[in-house]
């Protein structure tokens, strides 16, 4: 390399930090030492002492910082800057205490690296000292400093010393206006968000995409829906719908607001997009219970050549776990292994979670194991699992190991829901009021009314009706929905229509509009013979437009899925469906198997009862199953309603009979039937 001036050399150095180019700082280096006196001009000390800080080679930072005589506050600032850029929040601390050893005054650029770091270790009593130091020296005054003691302030949770630096500022620029609106959402505080931004308009301050989207955040956690609304018209007057990051903000607060529709509208509207763009159009659509429309969404990236990222791969893992589209997940699962995010926690949690809702424990076991690190998102999904199986010994050694060892994971209120409905699906009554009656004591967590109606669940499974109704007259807390409709599905499964009128009364009382409640009384009142009354019910339903909800099972064969309803015969290949139901029933007929028609829900003679509950949705899946999956291969049906006594007991014979898995998944619980045995113990 040929004779370089000073000036030349230090342009080489901050090549070198731009490319991230360690093997060009170190040469410039060189040739530093090899055509210049030492000590060489302390302005180059201060470049490449500022160059291996940036690159993260903290040994070499300080080695050149004690090779150089004369260190001034811009040294000691570009070796604190490189510190707290790459995380080393302590040493940048630590170089500080040596900084004023030397009695060098920081400047305005070295107290916003201190307030940063002190705000990243939770250490407010060491930012309160370096605001301290600001004060002394009549840093604070500046605009940066003050923005950056106000920002440190705020993440460490000292809400009125924030409020203060930020009302003593004798002025504020955007950035700090920024980090008051954002941080006012990240506290909790919407409502302060929205007014700063207000209040920045009229001191006729001018926002750019940070300040739009901090917005937008404030009015999604608020649901504040019309104000969103107006920012879009105002986003769009000034020229700023344009813009990526802001277009994203908008799409993810449409779809927390439950307006899918307009994110959809936003994104269709955009002339650029990003990853991030697809990632808060398939969040969206996972948030408003679309997961169908979210897989579409992630293909339909895919086929654009977008990578999917952590957060997108957790997504629609997510999406398909709500359509216990297990074959999908086991898809996304291979792409993250591929990508190298299945070690990612948010994307391992949500693998979990997928595999134990579509019924298959032993890989989310596995899933589980394989995880380098666990949160209580992770441990929540498997127990979750295990709730879904009934298993409730599975579920109460996983909480304990939990807790023990080297895990030490606090439960929290989700966690004892899972635990308590494992122990109502498993029809485990002592276990179940144990865990209840020691909530507080051993668990520190207060029974909320999921806990309750999970108790009431349990008795009520357990043929304890009239104790389920006593339990909820004694509750602390008013009885929701959920109780009731715990107590009116209990009332429905062993024939109590006086206590079953009590619960929908309730229901009706609560949600008028809820149609199953009225489907769930009539097909209760039809169960016991009391024909009049139910169909009295559907009369009222149908006098005040309440209609009900179709009941349908459907199954993936070969990535297309196939719905069905009761006495569906649409499909193209029903001859074969009919021929198969037609051989099932008469290998079943010699089985011994009986028709339970009571589930027959109208007023008919005893053979038409039969004909009517032989074609519920469920056995025409399982009969096209049984045709078009191959043999040895589990078939999974899912059920948007309850199974049916009589289809429960019918699977379990089948199960015997053809020697295949059945896994139904109802809107209740897994059932996986095998050799004519369900997991569920028939605590269906």
């Amino acid at each position: 390399m040929p004779f370089l001036a000073p000036t030349s050399l230090a342009a080489l150095i901050e090549s070198s930090i731009s490319a991230r180019s360690s093997l060009l700082g170190r040469a410039t280096h060189a040739q530093i030492i090899k055509t210049l006196l030492t000590p060489f001009p302390s302005f180059l000390s201060n470049h490449l002492i500022n160059m291996y800080s940036k690159l993260d080679l903290p040994n070499s930072a300080q080695l050149v910082l004690s090779l150089t005589p004369s260190r001034s506050v811009v040294t000691w600032t570009a070796l604190i800057a490189g510190s707290v850029q790459n995380g080393h929040f302590v040493s940048s601390l630590i170089h500080f205490s040596h900084m004023l050893r030397e009695n060098v005054h920081p400047n305005d650029f070295t107290f916003p690296c201190l307030f940063k770091a002190s705000a990243y270790l939770r250490m407010p009593f060491v930012g309160k000292q370096v605001h301290a130091i600001a004060v002394k020296d009549g840093q604070i005054v500046d605009v940066f400093v003050g923005s950056s003691a106000f920002d440190m302030y705020c993440k460490t949770g000292l809400r009125e010393e924030a409020r203060k630096v930020f009302d003593e500022m004798p002025e504020r620029n955007l950035v700090t206006w920024n980090a008051y609106i954002s941080n006012a959402v990240l506290d909790g505080q919407p409502r302060n968000g929205v007014e700063a931004f207000i209040e920045f308009l009229r001191v006729g301050g001018k926002p750019d995409s940070i300040t739009f989207c901090a917005f937008l955040n404030a009015c999604s956690d608020a649901s504040y829906l019309e104000l969103g609304q107006q920012l879009h018209g105002f986003v769009i007057r000034i020229g700023f719908e344009a813009d990526v990051s802001v277009s994203n903000g908008l799409i993810d607060f449409y779809g927390k607001c439950w307006e899918i529709g307009s994110s959809e509208m936003v994104f269709e509207g955009m002339g650029r997009r990003n990853d991030v763009s697809w990632c808060s159009l398939l969040a969206a659509h996972v948030q408003n219970d679309e997961d169908e429309k979210a897989c579409m969404v992630f293909l339909q990236a895919r086929e654009e050549g977008v990578e999917p990222t952590d957060f997108m791969l957790s997504s629609v893992v997510s999406a398909s776990a709500g359509l216990s589209g297990h074959e999908l997940g086991r898809s996304v699962h291979a792409l993250a292994v591929k990508a190298c995010v299945e070690g990612n926690i948010f994307v391992g949690s949500a693998i979990v979670d997928m595999y134990g809702k579509c019924g298959n424990i032993n890989d989310a076991e596995q899933a589980l194991h394989e995880m380098p690190e666990r949160n209580l998102i992770t441990w929540n999904a498997m127990i979750g699992g295990y709730a879904h199986q009934g298993h409730a010994a599975m579920a109460l050694a996983l909480l304990e190991e939990m807790m023990s060892g080297g895990n030490e994971v606090v439960p929290n209120y989700v966690t004892l829901v899972c635990v308590l409905s494992a122990c109502s699906r498993a029809g485990a009554v002592k276990l179940g009021l144990e865990i209840f009656d020691s909530m507080r004591a051993r668990y520190g967590i207060e029974p909320g009314v999921e806990h309750y109606a999970c108790v009431v669940d349990l008795l009520g499974r357990a043929g304890m009706v009239e104790r389920a109704y006593g339990f909820i007259k004694e509750m602390p807390i008013q009885p929701t929905t959920s109780v009731w409709g715990a107590l009116l599905g209990a009332c429905r499964v062993y024939g109590k229509p006086e206590l079953g009128k009590i619960a929908a009364d309730n229901l009706f009382e609560l949600d008028p509009k809820d149609s199953g409640n009225h489907v769930v009384l009539s097909n209760l009142f039809a169960a016991t013979g009391r024909w009049e009354e139910a169909t009295l019910v559907r009369k009222e339903m149908k006098d005040v437009g309440i209609k009900k909800d179709a009941g349908c099972s459907w199954i993936s064969v070969k990535n297309a899925v196939h719905v069905f309803q009761a006495k569906d015969t649409s499909h193209e290949r029903n001859s074969e469906i009919q021929a198969m139901l037609a051989k099932l029933r008469r290998d079943m007929n010699e089985a011994g198997y009986v028709p339970d028609t009571n589930f027959a829900l109208y007023d008919l003679q005893e053979e038409e009862k039969i004909s009517e509950v032989w074609y519920h949705s469920e056995k025409i899946a399982l009969a096209y199953g049984l045709i078009a999956i191959p043999p040895g291969v589990p078939i999974r049906i899912t059920k948007n309603l309850r199974i049916c006594g009589d289809c429960h007991s019918a699977i379990k014979f089948i199960s015997g009979i053809v020697g295949r898995e059945i896994i139904v998944r109802d809107n209740n619980r897994f059932h996986q039937f095998r050799d004519g045995q369900c997991s569920c113990g028939d605590y269906w």
